[in-house]
């Protein structure tokens, strides 16, 4: 699909992936909806780059309806539909004393999953009912998973759960939406330069570069981006998810 002239919404495209996608679009010529929790700094990043921002909670159903509706009614029918919003909360499954984690896990699941999920269908249900472009296409979507959704951390079972079920869910989309037109793909993304990261002290910043092979730092969110774009222009991409991850696999902590 070519960029150009297309609507796009992008999730979490307030800071980091999000953002960096945004750019990405804006500069190869798609009108973009911003849909972010934080609405202050969706309307920040939009008037820096030239996008529409909703404030929008990816976890509610009625807010993901509304906001797909506002960018129709603003840009038009999106062909492109991205998907960066999502928490990293960490927890064991059983803390001291015997604390348990389910609240965390429910969080996890209904931002992470269930966001993607309502993200995707109202966007789907735009695409399927538009006019095919060139090639027969009508829409595509790409979710985001994570390297942990394979390889995921001691606390991380919340968001390797989210994240894998993300990366399952491709394929059944993607042949679902086959006939009508629109492709389903994830990106699982390593490590990379996200404003959870940029928190964290030098020292351990330095022991997760360290595990990483080739190329030695973390990822660049313009990266992301550029697979975005490549996985958007190329028609051929479908119902995969693809790890971006200079060859990492997370240790057990």
């Amino acid at each position: 699909m070519q960029i150009d002239g297309q609507v796009a919404v992008v999730t979490g495209g307030a800071s980091g992936l999000g953002a960096a996608t945004v750019r990405r679009l804006i500069g190869a010529g798609a009108r973009v909806a911003i849909l972010d929790h934080d609405g202050d700094k969706a309307q920040a990043t939009a008037q820096e780059f030239g996008a529409h921002a909703i404030q929008t909670d990816v976890g509610d159903e009625a807010s993901v309806e509304a906001a797909i509706k506002e960018t129709v009614a603003t840009l038009g029918t999106p062909r492109i539909a991205v998907n960066c919003a999502g928490i990293g909360l960490a927890a064991r499954i059983v803390g001291r004393e015997g604390k348990l984690s389910t609240d965390l896990f429910e969080r996890t699941i209904r931002v992470n999953l269930m966001g993607t999920y309502n993200v995707m269908s109202y966007a789907a249900r735009e695409m399927t009912a538009a006019e095919p472009l060139e090639g027969g296409e009508r829409g595509v979507i790409v979710n985001t998973a994570s390297v942990a959704y394979q390889d995921g951390q001691i606390g991380q079972t919340a968001y390797s759960a989210s994240k894998g079920a993300i990366a399952a869910m491709c394929l059944p989309a993607a042949r679902e939406f086959a006939k009508l037109g629109v492709r389903v793909m994830a990106i699982a993304p390593g490590l990379f330069e996200t404003p959870m990261m940029q928190g964290l002290p030098p020292e351990t910043v330095e022991g997760i570069v360290s595990n990483i092979p080739f190329p030695h730092r973390l990822g660049g969110p313009g990266e992301y981006a550029q697979l975005v774009q490549h996985i958007v222009e190329n028609a051929y991409l479908n119902g995969e998810t693809i790890r971006l991850d200079a060859a990492v696999r997370l240790p057990i902590r």
